[in-house]
């Protein structure tokens, strides 16, 4: 027997990505998990190919299947991450004025020799350029070029370890955006039926088209998300959100390869661009990192969850708090009490941009309907808002307008429920009768009483295609136009 859906009212309406590692993939942990609030599963393809993630798939898939409740997996590619190779004892400490050599191969010949996984690396620098070690914790500014060999002086010092990341800011590379192994990965996706697929270090549009072109020719219809994490990204963040289907403001290698003090400022001006073109928006990295010892957060990451929430973040990510962390499970309830709190304090359809039709992607009639039942729901007090879509655009543009009215969403298809795991306040709902107006609102008008404490005379909003009025037809669920909006008073006691 399945378990019953948990009351929505004590979730947040931000939904939480939570990422898998070695602190949170036994089954028991996932459950854990999924009942605290994770909405969608973070696979870090950087760290383990598909021999070790398809047993994480299939534990998440049964868990989902044992709550009822459908839930999301993200494949997060690991694309051209540039690391050092092997130093010294492991660690070495870098004191300002040394002078290290990066040289081409696998093997440093000397203490103060440095190899990277990146083979072109000693001839893309130049004299000048600032090369960021440890998250950017080391830098190092190259003063000397030559065939196979890189001099660099220490700028800033501090602590190395071997493996550890490179970031390179302003330095053109040429490194693929999709290497050999990213490709693999993205075809073991597609075969997994992973929802999302993310590709790190986005420099360009074509970049994600090649990403959709790879999962479309696998039989694949996971969406992309498009990770922003490099300057180049940021000038040419218009083209890249337009092409993507959600996006992920990855403020680990963002904040080392721009400004740290501009980092702030770019997260509010791609969460403003994603909503303008109705795309979600995944705010990354560091959210709750003391909660990887700390079973509480610091005020300063309280403020920052608290922050993307108001911006208009639709999800908020752990990485390393539930990979790795001592506290996997009291992260998520942490980051579900502070964006459920904060949520109070949304006004309740957030003011657009005025010129954001003209970026909007579904239909006229759809977006008009959706703004017309966010209002009548909140002017009505209804309990709840129940969307039916197909291919989920209609429970997408819904979210968008940001109604504190709880949304249900329904389909036929169990991708699409799941995809609706990232929409921000949309709940997908198993079971429900998505294909019959009249058998909808019965279905709905249960379910309203026993998982929304509603009583007799409450309202519910229903938004749906016109064929529901006349009766089941599923393969006009397709058209994408929803133009029906019903408004139905609970017959229970």
């Amino acid at each position: 027997m399945t378990a019953q859906p948990q009351d929505i009212r004590q979730r947040a309406y931000t939904k939480i990505v939570a990422t898998v590692g070695p602190a949170s993939e036994s089954r028991e942990r996932i459950t854990e998990l999924v009942q605290a609030g994770v909405n969608v599963f973070r696979l870090n393809m950087a760290h383990g190919g598909p021999e070790e993630k398809q047993p994480t798939v299939d534990t998440i898939r049964q868990v989902s299947e044992e709550l009822n409740q459908p839930v999301a997996i993200l494949a997060d590619l690991a694309g051209p991450k540039i690391r050092l190779g092997e130093v010294a004892d492991g660690c070495i400490h870098c004191e300002r004025g040394d002078e290290y050599t990066f040289v081409e191969g696998d093997e440093p010949g000397g203490p103060n020799e440095l190899t990277s996984t990146y083979e072109p690396l000693t001839s893309e620098l130049s004299k000048g350029d600032n090369v960021m070690l440890a998250d950017g914790t080391v830098i190092m500014r190259v003063v000397d070029v030559k065939p196979g060999r890189v001099k660099a002086v220490v700028t800033q010092p501090g602590d190395v370890r071997s493996r550890q990341g490179i970031n390179l800011p302003g330095v053109k590379l040429s490194a693929p955006a999709i290497s050999v192994t990213d490709h693999m990965h993205a075809i073991w996706a597609a075969k997994a039926k992973v929802d999302f697929v993310s590709l790190s270090f986005v420099r360009a549009p074509d970049e994600v088209k090649a990403l959709k072109d790879i999962l479309k020719s696998a039989g694949s219809q996971a969406d992309v998300v498009a990770k922003i994490e490099k300057r180049e990204a940021l000038d040419r963040l218009e083209e890249i959100v337009s092409v993507s289907d959600a996006v992920m403001v990855a403020r680990g290698d963002l904040g080392v390869e721009i400004n740290v003090a501009e980092m702030p400022v770019q997260q509010k001006r791609i969460i403003r661009v994603c909503h303008r073109y109705e795309k979600p928006v995944i705010i990354a990295t560091q959210m709750l990192e003391s909660m990887h010892e700390s079973t509480r957060p610091t005020r300063a990451e309280v403020t920052d969850v608290a922050n993307a929430v108001l911006d208009g973040a639709d999800a908020c990510m752990l990485s390393g708090e539930t990979a790795i962390g001592k506290h996997p499970v009291k992260a998520v309830e942490m980051m579900n009490s502070i964006a459920h709190a904060t949520e109070d304090a949304i006004p309740t359809l957030l003011q657009r941009d005025a010129d954001r039709d003209e970026y909007a992607t579904q239909h006229d009639v759809t977006r008009a309907v959706v703004s017309g039942a966010g209002l009548m729901a909140t002017q009505l007090q209804a309990k709840t808002i129940v969307v039916a879509s197909h291919s989920g655009g209609t429970a997408l543009a819904l979210s968008q307008h940001r109604n504190l009215v709880p949304t249900i969403g329904v389909s036929t298809k169990e991708s699409t429920l799941r995809k609706m795991s990232l929409y921000w306040g949309v709940t997908p709902l198993r079971g429900a009768p998505a294909c019959d107006m009249q058998q909808l609102i019965r279905h709905a008008d249960e379910w309203s009483r026993t998982i929304c404490g509603a009583k007799r005379g409450d309202k519910i909003v229903i938004v749906g295609g016109s064929h529901l009025a006349a009766g089941p037809d599923g393969d006009q669920m397709a058209s994408g136009v929803h133009d029906v909006v019903v408004v139905h008073e609970v017959e229970g006691e």
